[in-house]
């Protein structure tokens, strides 16, 4: 494959936007498609994702669509920018449209979170959904305003196949602000997506008490070596795994970042707020309230000891 002639964006929130961004300064034709029309319309007036974005123009090459054909013919590459539990609507409204369409693109999750019911990755759903797919996952410390702006990141591409693929998008989507390194280890990188984004949570929560900064380096520490532990347990390939980008380095951007959902939702929750009434509240996904409900039934089913994992479960969810 000589490499990506386009990419289709399915989901405009804040991340989903910022990979079209990211995808049209590199020179790839990008379209962007909305879960909602009226969403799509009024980015089209804008010319920006004033509701999940602002303050970003979209470049030259970013094509905002209505129509779900037009949005994914052509494209070489699909990225899943919608949040985990929102995932499932995704493939039913779109698989019939690839399987019309001939074509078998590279299906690429941005989620970080599990399926409540199932407990399964997203790029477990996708594989299901889209048999004979080859299908992958972008992950590591991103935070979408510092992406759209051009700022230095790195992230890590896994996928479920060896294919010439993988290597055209990773070069594709790389440029002179982000670097992508490549992994064999699909359900690591998917899980250390997922888990550092209950440990947010719980460094939330030791934040919002004012533990103080050494209580939260500790629980880092103890964060990572549960999240090795029990990424093994639940068949991830390599330890090593976790502690590189999508997993120790997502950890620690998650934990301390301003921006992060997650930590502000368990400072949140830490000085008095219902989870509950939180998330109500919240505009934007935040995956590891829904996640750590997944672990926690996992982890119990399987007489896995994870307890920071098991902790945060009991205050979202037993109000302890």
């Amino acid at each position: 494959m000589a490499g990506i002639g386009k990419v289709a964006v399915c989901g405009a929130g804040a991340w989903g936007t910022a990979m079209a961004i990211q995808c049209a300064q590199q020179s790839i034709r990008v379209s962007l498609l909305p879960r909602r029309q009226e969403q799509a319309e009024a980015m089209i007036q804008a010319r920006a994702n004033d509701d999940y974005l602002p303050g970003f123009e979209f470049p030259e090459g970013l094509t905002v669509e209505v129509s779900d054909e037009a949005a994914l013919e052509e494209a070489d590459v699909l990225l899943f920018g919608a949040p985990s539990y929102a995932l499932r609507a995704w493939l039913e409204r779109i698989g019939p449209i690839i399987t019309e369409l001939g074509r078998k693109p590279f299906l690429i999750s941005l989620a970080k979170g599990l399926e409540l019911s199932s407990g399964k990755t997203p790029c477990e759903l996708i594989a299901e959904a889209s048999p004979g797919c080859l299908v992958g996952s972008l992950s590591g410390p991103t935070f979408a305003g510092e992406v759209a702006a051009g700022k230095p990141v790195a992230m890590t591409l896994a996928a479920n196949a060896d294919d010439a693929r993988v290597e055209a998008t990773q070069t594709a989507l790389s440029g002179v602000n982000l670097r992508i390194y490549s992994s064999d280890d699909l359900k690591g990188v998917e899980l250390g997506g997922c888990l550092k984004n209950v440990y947010a949570i719980a460094a939330g929560c030791c934040q919002g008490l004012k533990l103080g900064d050494n209580a939260q380096a500790a629980l880092l520490t103890r964060a990572l070596a549960e999240m090795v532990r029990v990424g093994l347990a639940l068949g991830a390939r390599d330890a090593a795994t976790f502690y590189g980008l999508s997993g120790f380095g997502d950890l620690v951007a998650t934990c301390h970042g301003d921006w992060s959902r997650n930590r502000t939702f368990g400072e949140a929750v830490a000085r008095g707020g219902s989870a509950a009434d939180v998330i109500a509240s919240q505009k934007t996904a935040v995956e590891g309230y829904r996640t750590a409900k997944s672990f926690h039934g996992m982890l119990v089913a399987r007489g896995i000891d994870a307890p920071i994992l098991d902790q945060v479960y009991r205050i979202l969810y037993e109000n302890k």
